[in-house]
C-alpha cells in the first residue's frame, strides 16, 4: 500500500459558473507555481467524500458539495507513488476563500472557458469535460 494512494480534486462552481482555481506556492518543490484545482491525497481507509470535503477546507476554507464524478486520471507521481486520482464536479457553499495551509499561494473564480487558459495541461481534459456539463 505504501506505493499507492487514491487522490481527489475538486471543480468548484459558484452560483455564476466560475471556477475555483489555486495557485501553487513557490515553495513547492514538484508543481512550484501552477494553477489548479483543489484537493489531495486520501488518508488511509478515508472515503473519497469525506477526504475531498477534508482537502477543499484545508487548502482553500470553503464547504462543498460534491456532485458527479467528472473524470479518473492514473499517473505515478514523482515520488514514485502510484496515484490513482477521481475529479468531480462541486457547488460552493461559499465563496469567502481563505488559503489556509501554506500550500497555494494565490486563487481565482474564472469562466469555465477562460481556465484551461490559466490551469496546468493536466487538467485540459477536464475542462473540456466540465463545459460540455454545464452547456458552456
Amino acid at each position: 500500500m505504501d506505493n499507492f494512494r487514491v487522490a481527489v480534486k475538486a471543480l468548484i462552481l459558484d452560483d455564476e459558473n466560475n471556477l475555483l482555481l489555486v495557485r501553487r506556492s513557490h515553495d513547492d518543490k514538484v508543481a512550484a507555481g501552477l494553477w489548479e484545482i483543489p484537493g489531495g491525497r486520501l488518508e488511509l481507509g478515508e472515503s473519497p467524500f469525506d477526504g475531498l470535503k477534508r482537502e477543499v477546507m484545508e487548502e482553500t476554507g470553503i464547504p462543498i458539495d460534491i456532485g458527479a464524478p467528472v473524470n479518473v486520471q492514473h499517473f505515478t507521481n514523482t515520488d514514485k507513488v502510484v496515484i490513482t486520482m477521481i475529479i468531480f464536479k462541486c457547488k460552493a457553499l461559499s465563496k469567502e476563500v481563505k488559503l489556509v495551509d501554506g500550500e497555494l499561494s494565490e486563487f481565482g473564480w474564472v469562466k469555465i472557458p477562460e481556465a484551461k487558459a490559466k490551469i496546468t495541461k493536466y487538467f485540459h481534459k477536464e475542462i473540456d469535460i466540465l463545459e460540455k456539463m454545464a452547456g458552456v
